[in-house]
């Protein structure tokens, strides 16, 4: 395709920004309202290379539970006690904030607490071992013996559950559009940055339609992140989630999101008694590490199994909507926060696998910190980046599914 001389002086035009924030998702939009809360005279940009919440955070089930994707138990293991407890309470205050800042209505917020459901009896053990050290963490948790967990959520075969009082809902989407509506940002969608451009004085993006240019940048990318800063290509990497939805279920209540089989599944019901499942990848985990946007027969067979085995009224509804989307993972599954190397003038998160909406509001903030100048925000040590500097293989984490 040729382009006019019109086009191309368009193009060449520089749009200047204080801060310039690169991604529409739930940490970009997060970051550009708290770079207004922080800072109300600063002229931030946001650039979006589809539409806002097009990615992950406009796929997911909406869940805003605490702590990461993994159970407390295994937290504690593979992070010790201390730093589990900090990211336990690092995602309370996100959900905390969520619930102090916003209208709620404007993204269907609900707060009726969430299930920590056990597949098996040695799962339900994890979960009764770990329910002394997050009530020290100050978590509400409660056990339910199996009897009361199937009761409680209309299912069958769970062997058990931990009742966080404090687990709430989201319309996923609404929530990203409502946080970029109440920033001061001007939001510019269909804007895929292709270069970046370092200067002395900050950095120039380039874009398609024009280029934009700032003297401080944040780029809130899951794995697309490693085209525009190679340097954290090994920080994260794509893993694809597949859901469904169903036909209503009238009559039929699962009243509290239900997070199961160590996060291996999921599922809620709308306020339209549609039920929303999806998960599975741990048994498909080859397959599913791909940026590819597909549902495929056998991650989607998975979830009916699960969802007809656990809820076995579902088993007349019909599957209404198929969807899937691409999630960054991190290497040892906690987000990654960071400045782009020679170059402090930009910064970067990435790496929430699968947990984005359990740390997105407050990662913003975080974010929003850094690219004030903020060294060492408060919480920025559990997720920075120099925690791998000496790993041999920066991509041999333990991440689980």
């Amino acid at each position: 395709m040729t382009v006019s001389i019109w086009q191309q002086a368009h193009r060449t035009q520089e749009t200047a920004y204080d801060v310039i924030v690169v991604g529409g998702g739930i940490v970009g939009c997060s970051t550009a309202y708290w770079l207004g809360r922080r800072a109300p005279s600063l002229n931030v940009g946001l650039l979006e290379a589809r539409t806002l919440g097009a990615g992950a955070s406009g796929r997911n089930a909406g869940f805003v539970l605490q702590g990461t994707h993994a159970d407390y138990r295994t937290d504690m293991e593979r992070y010790g006690a201390q730093t589990a407890r900090r990211l336990w309470q690092f995602t309370r205050e996100n959900r905390d904030l969520l619930s102090a800042e916003l209208r709620g209505t404007a993204f269907s917020w609900r707060a009726d607490g969430g299930l920590v459901a056990a597949g098996t009896e040695k799962e339900d053990k994890r979960l009764r071992a770990s329910l002394p050290c997050l009530r020290t963490a100050g978590a509400p948790a409660v056990h339910l013996d199996a009897e009361e967990t199937n009761n409680r959520i209309g299912a069958t075969g769970f062997h058990g559950s931990l009742f966080m009082t404090t687990g709430a809902l989201v319309n996923p989407l609404q929530l990203v559009h409502h946080i970029a509506s109440e920033s001061e940002a001007k939001v510019h969608t269909q804007h895929p940055v292709h270069r970046v451009h370092w200067r002395d004085a900050g950095a120039v993006l380039e874009t398609p339609d024009r280029h934009f240019r700032a003297p401080r940048v944040v780029f809130a990318l899951g794995p697309a992140l490693s085209e525009l800063v190679p340097e954290a290509s090994a920080l994260v990497r794509p893993v694809r989630a597949q859901m469904l939805a169903t036909a209503p279920a009238h009559g039929r209540h699962i009243p509290v999101p239900v997070y199961s089989h160590r996060g291996g599944f999921y599922v809620r019901q709308q306020g339209d008694r549609r039920v929303l499942v999806g998960g599975g990848r741990h048994s498909h985990r080859e397959a599913e590490e791909t940026s590819t946007d597909a549902t495929t027969p056998a991650v989607q067979a998975t979830i009916e199994r699960y969802l007809h085995t656990h809820f076995p009224w579902s088993q007349s509804l019909a599957i209404e909507h198929r969807w899937s989307g691409t999630m960054g993972f991190s290497p040892d599954g906690r987000p990654v926060v960071g400045r782009v190397p020679e170059h402090p003038e930009g910064v970067f998160a990435t790496g929430f696998t699968g947990h984005g909406m359990g740390y997105g509001f407050r990662m913003g903030r975080l974010l929003a910190d850094m690219a004030c100048g903020d060294d060492t925000p408060e919480a920025f040590d559990l997720f920075a980046a120099a925690r791998f500097e000496d790993a041999p293989d920066k991509r041999s984490g333990t991440a689980t599914y």
